[in-house]
């Protein structure tokens, strides 16, 4: 669905559903009542020494971050209840420690508490690293609506930038299209930030190519961050993924463990509290999706097993050998499943492994749409 200035009765349903129900964002959103180049193996250039040096450098368009980043969205919001502010901040900064160097959050996240968490974890090295946050939300009691004028987007990021502590926003996201506002004006309201320095590299999410395409044309892109995982393929379907690789943006994959999935600790029997956690509404986490899909786990174990990995690590190692433009961002509320994580950097799959595990899921089927129809809608 492209962008059109035209509303219609579509937009309005869609603008009505805003109003109704918590939104999943790009990334993942708000839930109610919180507080969130070319295929084939990229090879790395592995240190020996300490863990922070040995993580290589990739590149978001001109952006430089670590091939590893830190999704801090599931520390306030949207997987549950948030978590203890002083336990966020000991993960945010063990990443650091770690070597990663590129962090996400959103002020549509808890809403504003992730922000400011981020923003308190990172004072200390700011300098050192890279935050992600994004725009497109009219947040107040009681509903939340697509708001992408430029005047709003402009006061967003004064906003953010007081929550983060800093003078800058390194990558600036519209976290979702918003129909009723061009995205040609959007990407001019974020040149205007960008030549005030207090915004440096711009960014679009669930976005389609065509909306990309305008969007660069006004200002380049530098990331696109949408849903991607082993299980999740929708940008090697539409054409985002080989796009970015034409005109060299960078892509973020959010949910790169397919939303906790591939960690291989979800079941049928799992509970996902309604309220406080997003994946209670979509359809692929249904205890029925949820048993017929475990034999992409189980692949992923197959292959976890001969590496002394974990599902997990085999899953973002994957990513990683994709393509050398993707960075993915993982979300752990907690130091010893960031340390899992990262490990993955330090799985090496061959080329010929790497063909195999393409191979072996090409006969399974995913089960269950990602997101909920009216949610999709807004992926354009």
């Amino acid at each position: 669905m492209e962008n059109d200035s035209t509303t219609s009765n579509s937009d309005n349903s869609r603008r009505k559903f805003f109003q109704q129900t918590a939104i999943a964002g790009a990334g993942l959103l708000l839930a109610p009542n919180l507080m969130t180049a070319s295929s084939g193996t990229a090879e790395m250039n592995i240190k020996k020494e300490d863990k922070k040096d040995k993580m290589t450098i990739r590149n978001l368009g001109k952006l430089k971050v670590s091939a590893l980043g830190a999704g801090c969205m599931s520390i306030s919001a949207n997987y549950g209840a948030p978590a203890k502010m002083e336990e966020g901040i000991k993960t945010i900064r063990k990443a650091y420690e770690s070597g990663v160097t590129f962090f996400d959050t959103a002020e549509v996240y808890g809403p504003y508490t992730n922000e400011k968490l981020v923003g308190e974890a990172l004072q200390p090295f700011r300098h050192k690293v890279a935050i992600a946050t994004k725009f497109g939300f009219e947040i107040g009691a009681p509903n939340i609506t697509l708001n992408s004028r430029p005047e709003h987007i402009k006061k967003v990021a004064e906003e953010s930038l007081k929550r983060l502590r800093t003078d800058h926003i390194d990558l600036f996201y519209q976290h979702r299209v918003d129909p009723d506002v061009p995205v040609e004006d959007v990407a001019g309201a974020i040149k205007d930030l960008i030549q005030q320095g207090k915004v440096l590299h711009f960014g679009l999410s669930e976005a389609s190519t065509a909306t990309i395409r305008k969007a660069h044309a006004v200002q380049p892109v530098s990331a696109i961050q949408s849903e991607y995982s082993f299980m999740e393929r929708s940008v090697e379907k539409n054409g985002v993924l080989d796009l970015c690789e034409e005109l060299g943006i960078g892509f973020v994959p959010w949910g790169p463990l397919g939303m906790g999935y591939l960690t291989g600790k979800l079941n049928s029997q799992t509970p996902f509290d309604s309220k406080l956690d997003l994946r209670s509404s979509f359809e692929r986490f249904t205890p029925e999706n949820l048993a017929v899909n475990m034999p992409i786990v189980n692949l992923l174990n197959r292959y976890a097993s001969n590496k002394n990995a974990t599902a997990s690590q085999i899953a973002l190692a994957w990513l990683m050998a994709k393509k050398p433009f993707i960075v993915s961002i993982t979300g752990t509320r907690n130091i010893p499943h960031l340390n899992e994580n990262l490990g993955a950097y330090d799985v090496h799959l061959s080329n010929a492994e790497f063909q195999e595990l393409e191979m072996e899921f090409a006969k399974l089927k995913v089960c269950g749409a990602r997101m909920n129809e009216m949610q999709m809608a807004f992926c354009q």
